[in-house]
């Protein structure tokens, strides 16, 4: 059972980060918040460190990758939940930092939670209740949910990797592009860690 990986980031997007160790490359799912906290560390090359999930399916084999052991536990509570997959468990954990979500938890807000592409009235209840006597036990703090953060330029960049990054995450390309230049717009100077982390509040409201 592989219990972390710790190399360099050959490949990094919003939703995978290949980490070479010894010559093999392992391909993680992550979430925003773990793209936000590895961010600057795969841009000057140096060791990462990703707590692992392993997904073992009939038909497939899948790595998840976390920046943090509580971010790692958040995504096996979830995946626990009747009804909730990996890649929903992601999408939870995209839409809200470890705190948050304990936070959403603890206070029975299913409504937040049911904001989230993938979750359902049903589902966002049933989270609610299987994980709420354990939210004080989840509500812990990331240490990195923050992530690196680069100016935008002048030709927007960021803006073009907010987008792609809410498209990969499964939302339409032409509300998720809206969202992201209204916001860009308030905030000229904004990272795409910031745009992706607004626009997501815009698309749940």
């Amino acid at each position: 059972m592989i219990e972390y990986v710790s190399g360099t980031i050959s490949v990094l997007t919003p939703t995978e980060a290949v980490v070479e160790a010894h010559g093999v490359g392992y391909l993680c799912n992550i979430s925003l918040t773990t793209f936000a906290a590895i961010q600057n560390e795969a841009e000057k090359e140096a060791t990462v460190r990703l707590w692992v999930h392993e997904s073992i399916r009939e038909d497939a084999y899948e790595l998840f990758g976390f920046s943090t052991r509580d971010e790692r536990m958040l995504f096996r509570a979830l995946i626990g939940v009747s009804g909730i997959g990996g890649m929903t468990a992601r999408m939870v954990l995209s839409a809200f930092t470890p705190a948050e979500l304990a936070t959403v938890i603890q206070n029975e807000d299913v409504r937040a939670l049911k904001s989230v592409k993938g979750v359902g009235p049903k589902a966002a209840a049933r989270i609610v209740v299987d994980l709420r006597d354990k939210a004080f036990e989840l509500a812990t703090p990331s240490a990195s949910s923050s992530g690196g953060k680069s100016p935008a330029t002048p030709k927007n960049p960021a803006v073009e990797e907010a987008v792609a990054a809410l498209t990969m995450l499964g939302f339409p390309p032409a509300p998720s592009q809206k969202a992201v230049i209204a916001i860009h717009e308030q905030m000229p100077e904004a990272t795409a860690q910031d745009l992706i982390k607004g626009a997501l509040k815009s698309l749940r409201s």
